[in-house]
């Protein structure tokens, strides 16, 4: 139960108290009465001034609209000015910064709180067990391998010998069916580029063979062991490794001991150089199942090869991009696919490859009023991760459907992939909250009960903190979903400094997670929420279209009536109110900011995507178009131009403080984004807050990012927000 406006009561109470404590005072001679001592006024702290940005003369014409670009120029993120004008930013940034007297206390704490082991799932290939594991403050978690799935183990590969710095990261593995031979891709500096490379698991030897310029797709062993499947794309031209196109990729076969320019292409389509590949070979062996993507596009296609067959042959067999596909297991020649078509919730399907006829397809489990968000064929039973209220909840089918109950789940919170094979009693799945670390969970068929095999041991207890979960109307009236996460004793009056964060694109759930970062925000006296935005599949398919392309607006909306709901119920005021997001929430953090700036206490976008006219010019930005629409059509110019942060800044108003992250090596979404934003921004202020840039050297859009550089971020801006947001 909220404790309710119990404070201006507490004050007349204790006012009345000490009235009928203490007797009048006595009447005196004024001549005789103390002096009154007038304590010192701190001077005003100085506005923040930014460091100067050149300007230059650069106008585009969008369908008759004149567009200036004036920091055009910082888009060139290798130039050598644009190397010195990010030192000069990061120094004004870190004067700041560091010099708040709460960062050390808090990078201190924050240190404590990341300092437990944490487990990835445990998988089987052959007789051994593989899992990832980080002790606690290692900079990359370190692969394991096993007899059991809880066992001590043996490190198998410890990607903090890559790199002093913890710069390296593994960001792909793939285990071979017999459980000999690992496939591990390194990535460099946090880029999406991936290296892949082949390792023998009994005698830790790695191989010679190493696969380059492959990214965004996984490797998939043949059960034979002799070699596996992997996307490469062309080899970037000079000067291109950062601001290339990402086009006209191949799906190959890379036959273990060889160079990889004997590679075999299996799949290629320079017709659509759009496409993208991602494989998986079945669990008898027989078939690889393609996916075929265009973009973030969630609606895919489908091809297949035999391979018990001579030559790798892809046949087609869902061509029409009609709906999401997502391949969950076979039986011989049925196929079974997760797939929202006439189901925006989803749905089961199986389809017979060799009869592959819409009609012929059949429905094992329909679409039921809550959205499907995984599925996975374990021990010959259908285990089914549904999300209510953005919140997991796992049902068992058979393999007809038939419904067989459900696996308990602790506590509001998150359920991921669910490993096994079909000869499996047991699955195992990892879960998760808003208070509770990682834990890895063992569940079995027969006994229909879960154990916990991996239970971290963290360095405080959450009694004494409480998860709501709200809901509340937008400014259309459509019902939204909202996390809190704060102590239990706190007093609800509006004092309590709040961030909110955001997400709301792309088809992503944003649901409950652990985060020991926030933990320190909440420890402070903080409260954390978490809004569920239009544009997620928390809610289905309609929910992610009404907030994708034309609809983009609502997702903004959406977040300034959480921002609202917060202060109406006097869990926060607007000075005490931050927001902030990663990538497209990053853009959502700095659209509400533009359109909104008066509601806020301070705004942290971090590596957003911030100029709508022109990121599909740069890295993978064309694969989001499906999602945004693009600039040189002329209607969506329109709704772009619009929200476009960079291009809705206005000159001379007054904005909050403002923290805006990125990384150097950012090959995703162009660090150029956030240079340009913030240059502009800085420009525009006319108030005394300060905006600052703060880019992350060696470092890209955040995959890989090693501890240490989390634990600094997160210092950042906690500390950040103790300086800005109002007392």
């Amino acid at each position: 139960m909220r404790t309710l406006r119990h404070t201006h009561c507490a004050l007349i109470a204790l006012g009345l108290t000490a009235c009928s404590a203490n007797p009048p005072a006595s009447k005196t001679n004024p001549a005789e009465q103390p002096a009154k001592v007038i304590a010192p006024v701190a001077p005003p702290e100085p506005a923040f001034q930014s460091p100067p940005s050149r300007m230059v003369e650069v106008v585009d014409d969008y369908h008759g609209t004149k567009v200036s670009d004036p920091y055009r120029w910082l888009e060139d993120q290798d130039g050598v000015d644009v190397a010195a004008w990010v030192a000069t930013q990061n120094e004004a940034s870190r004067k700041v910064l560091d010099a708040v007297p709460e960062r050390i206390a808090i990078r201190a704490r924050l240190q404590e709180l990341w300092n437990y082991a944490r487990y990835d799932v445990p998988e089987r290939a052959g007789s051994l067990w593989f899992w990832r594991k980080n002790d606690g403050l290692q900079n990359q978690s370190v692969l394991f391998t096993g007899d059991t799935p809880d066992a001590e183990g043996r490190v198998l590969l410890d990607p903090n010998t890559l790199s002093v710095d913890g710069t390296i990261a593994v960001t792909g593995i793939a285990v071979d069916q017999q459980g000999k031979q690992l496939a591990y891709a390194t990535s460099t500096s946090g880029s999406d580029w991936r290296e892949w490379h082949v390792l023998d698991i009994a005698s830790g030897k790695v191989l010679p063979d190493i696969l380059r310029w492959s990214k965004f797709a996984g490797a998939a062993w043949t059960h034979d062991g002799l070699g596996f499947f992997y996307q490469r794309y062309p080899v970037p031209k000079p000067g291109e490794t950062f601001q290339q196109a990402n086009r006209n990729p191949q799906y190959c076969y890379h036959s273990i001991g060889s160079d990889q320019a004997q590679d075999q292409v299996v799949y290629e389509r320079p017709d659509n150089p759009e496409w993208g590949f991602q494989g998986e070979v079945t669990e008898d062996g027989k078939f690889l199942v393609l996916s075929l993507t265009q973009g973030t596009d969630h609606r895919n296609r489908i091809a297949f090869i035999e391979l018990s067959q001579d030559s790798m042959v892809t046949q087609p067999l869902l061509m029409d991009q009609d709906a999401s596909y997502d391949f969950v297991g076979n039986d011989g020649d049925t196929f079974y696919f997760r797939t929202n078509l006439d189901a925006p919730l989803g749905k089961l399907v199986a389809i017979n490859r060799i009869a592959p006829q819409r009609a012929q397809w059949r429905t094992i489990i329909a679409e039921q009023k809550h959205e499907l968000s995984a599925i996975h064929l374990v021990g010959n039973n259908l285990v089914a991760s549904y999300l209510v209220d953005a919140s997991s909840q796992v049902k068992l089918f058979a393999l007809d459907g038939t419904d067989i109950g459900a696996i308990p789940l602790p506590q509001i919170g998150t359920v991921g992939v669910f490993t096994g094979h079909r000869s499996d009693s047991a699955t195992y799945f990892g879960f998760t909250s808003f208070t509770q670390p990682g834990t890895i969970y063992q569940y079995d068929f027969a006994t229909k009960q879960s154990v916990a095999i991996r239970k971290p041991k963290f360095g405080r207890k959450d009694d004494d903190l409480v998860t709501e979960r709200v809901f509340l109307q937008s400014r259309d009236e459509t019902r939204l979903c909202m996390f809190l996460v704060h102590k239990k004793n706190l007093v609800l009056n509006g004092s309590a400094p709040c961030f909110l964060y955001g997400y709301g694109g792309f088809d992503i759930a944003v649901t409950p997670s652990f985060s020991p970062a926030n933990l320190v925000f909440i420890e402070r006296g903080g409260i954390y929420a978490q809004a569920v935005l239009r544009g997620g599949s928390e809610y289905g398919e309609r929910w992610h279209e009404a907030g994708m392309l034309g609809n983009k607006q609502n997702v903004f909306d959406d977040f300034i009536a959480c921002a609202d709901y917060l202060v109406r119920n006097d869990y926060t005021a607007k000075k005490r109110l931050a927001v902030g997001g990663r990538s497209n929430g990053g853009l959502l953090a700095a659209a509400v900011l533009t359109q909104h700036p008066e509601k806020f206490g301070a705004v942290i976008p971090e590596v957003g995507v911030l100029d709508m006219l022109r990121y599909h010019l740069f890295t993978i930005g064309w694969a989001w178009a499906p999602e945004y629409g693009r600039s040189d059509d002329p209607k969506q110019f329109e709704w772009l131009k619009k929200y476009s942060p960079l291009h809705t800044i206005k000159k001379g108003t007054i904005y909050p403080p403002t923290l805006i992250l990125t990384g150097d090596h950012d090959d995703r979404v162009l660090p150029g984004h956030s240079y340009k934003f913030a240059a502009t921004l800085q420009a525009a202020q006319a108030g005394p807050a300060p905006i600052l840039l703060s880019i992350a050297l060696k470092a890209g859009h955040g995959s890989g990012k090693p501890v240490h550089a989390q634990i600094d971020e997160a210092a950042d801006r906690w500390a950040f927000l103790s300086k800005v947001l109002a007392k």
